[in-house]
């Protein structure tokens, strides 16, 4: 097995999964002044220290992937890729540096950060990162995503993976289909698929090492505007059809984010996918919302309450495993 394959594994395995504590300063800051606390430097690492020491780090979180402030920080004099690293889990990075308009389609983006990139690795391979993420963002209407935008978001993220596996680390592809609109999971499945589809045409013809990298996919959902109601076993099976047509069977570790879902639907519908799985792939979760909100709101009302924090993520975290073992229900989110 190789060491990227091997890491991939130790992320993903056992029903664990991702913590996407990945939040830019700007993005952590609406956060924070949406629960009434004020965005410093050690607001953001008090909160994300708190998760980064509970005990779901070591029986639920696979990986964890940081902003660049927060890898470079340190608690009690110890590091925080340390304090990830010594509970079994794997400190990972963000590495894009966002989604810029896109030429001649303004109205769509590209993702930014190939330039200068290999050398920002390299530092973030001796800071302790072992694995990294890139995200592309589309949209969908009657015109897009477009052919332009699904080509050169493709190109980017086989260019950005190349660069990784060379410096050793495990590439988190993640082309994201937003929710946003009003059209139907049908139509985000068509659009989804494409986009899948053309990202691993490129990926193949960069000769990346696909049993080395892990799929950060959207599920298949209606747009957060449509009137279209579907159920769980709905969402999955057209999410299942499109991974099992689109994605090579090299593909082991398939963490889906969370998007615009609450965290009850991101853990039932992961937990009906796995139910209905037949294939070979790993379904996990890579969330950030979706493991952390609750947590953050009971933080906020006492920044000092690390235990009663701590019990909240948990919990989350640990029915977020479950959902990935297709051991969860409903009845669990009471106790």
């Amino acid at each position: 097995m190789s060491e990227l394959k091997s890491i991939v594994n130790k992320i993903v395995s056992s029903g664990k999964g991702i913590l996407a504590a990945d939040e830019s300063t700007g993005t952590m800051t609406k956060r924070l002044e949406s629960v009434n606390v004020e965005s410093t430097s050690d607001n953001r690492l008090n909160f994300r220290n708190t998760l980064f020491t509970s005990s779901a780090m070591k029986t639920c979180i696979g990986g964890v992937i940081l902003y660049d402030e927060t890898i470079r920080q340190e608690n009690n004099s110890k590091k925080i890729p340390e304090i990830i690293s010594q509970n079994g889990t794997v400190p990972g990075i963000k590495v894009d540096t966002g989604a810029k308009v896109l030429a001649n389609s303004s109205e769509e983006k590209i993702t930014e950060g190939l330039d200068g990139l290999r050398e920002r690795l390299k530092d973030y391979y001796n800071l302790g990162a072992r694995f990294t993420k890139w995200r592309g963002v589309y949209s969908i209407s009657e015109k897009y995503p477009s052919k332009l935008a699904i080509s050169s978001n493709a190109h980017a993220l086989a260019r950005y993976a190349a660069l990784v596996q060379e410096a050793g680390m495990v590439p988190i592809i993640e082309p994201e289909v937003l929710m946003d609109g009003s059209h139907s999971a049908e139509i985000c499945y068509t659009k989804t698929s494409e986009v899948i589809k053309k990202c691993y045409e490129e990926l193949i013809s960069f000769k990346i090492d696909l049993e080395g990298t892990i799929l950060k996919p959207n599920m298949i959902l209606p747009g957060i505007n449509s009137d279209q109601k579907i159920s769980s076993t709905e969402i999955a099976e057209l999410t299942l059809k499109c991974i099992k047509e689109s994605v090579p069977n090299e593909v082991s570790g398939i963490a889906f984010l969370s998007g615009g879902q609450t965290e009850i639907q991101a853990t039932e519908n992961l937990n009906q996918i796995n139910l209905m799985n037949k294939s070979n792939f790993i379904f996990t979760y890579s969330y950030g919302r979706a493991l952390q909100q609750s947590a953050l709101k009971h933080w906020s009302k006492n920044i000092n309450d690390t235990t009663g924090t701590q019990d909240v993520f948990n919990h989350r975290a640990k029915m977020c495993t479950l959902a990935a073992k297709g051991k969860w229900t409903n009845n669990l989110e009471k106790n």
